[in-house]
């Protein structure tokens, strides 16, 4: 557990170690683009970790890169020909984002520094914890966006052909104060240097007292 809250906490991708902030920043203007993006990449990042954790000992150092870089890259297309298959308009909503997964920090990152050199149990357990970390930065991002520049919480839209309900709940503030700056990408930066502030604020508090 501690290394599962160590992901989602002290070392949060998007609000910690800033990274991966393409498409936190892109994608993030609606709840299921949010959410299904950090799923995408939890499930990529559980399963690269555990192959790599696996296989470590077999790649040679002057190789490790590229090799990481194919396992990544295969799952990364697994994922998007099960998506083109069952969720096409998905794919249309999340974009470039999802193919770039295979050269995003976080995921090339917790490989480098735990999978290739921990054992499989604690690679396992760093992706669950780095994977939900993800993607709560994600949809904490989109609902601060959606809510104030849309009035909205589109929870299935673009899965609707998949799950054959469609669900956007509009707000009460829908047609009272809609702040359209945070539909766009100066909304996503304001609304990532809030999250990033509050958390750095609440750790420090807490390291504070500790002493």
């Amino acid at each position: 557990m501690k290394t599962i809250f160590n992901g989602i906490i002290n070392e949060n991708p998007i609000f910690v170690l800033t990274l991966g902030l393409c498409p936190a920043l892109a994608i993030t203007n609606k709840f299921e683009n949010a959410l299904l993006m950090g799923i995408c990449l939890m499930v990529i990042l559980l399963f690269s970790n555990f192959l790599i954790a696996i296989i470590k000992k077999l790649v040679p150092d002057n190789v490790k890169i590229p090799v990481y870089v194919l396992i990544i890259g295969t799952f990364v297309t697994i994922v998007e020909i099960l998506i083109d298959i069952y969720v096409p308009v998905l794919q249309t909503s999340l974009g470039i984002y999802l193919p770039l997964i295979v050269v995003n920090c976080v995921v090339m990152g917790r490989a480098m520094s735990v999978a290739s050199k921990k054992g499989v149990g604690t690679s396992i357990l760093d992706a669950i914890g780095i994977g939900i970390g993800y993607t709560l930065a994600l949809i904490l991002i989109a609902l601060v966006r959606e809510i104030l520049g849309a009035g909205t919480i589109t929870i299935m839209d673009g899965i609707s052909s998949l799950t054959g309900y469609k669900l956007i709940l509009e707000l009460p503030t829908n047609n009272l104060f809609p702040i359209n700056i945070f539909t766009g990408p100066a909304g996503a930066f304001i609304t990532l240097a809030f999250f990033v502030a509050l958390l750095t604020k609440i750790k420090g508090g807490n390291t504070h007292e500790s002493h």
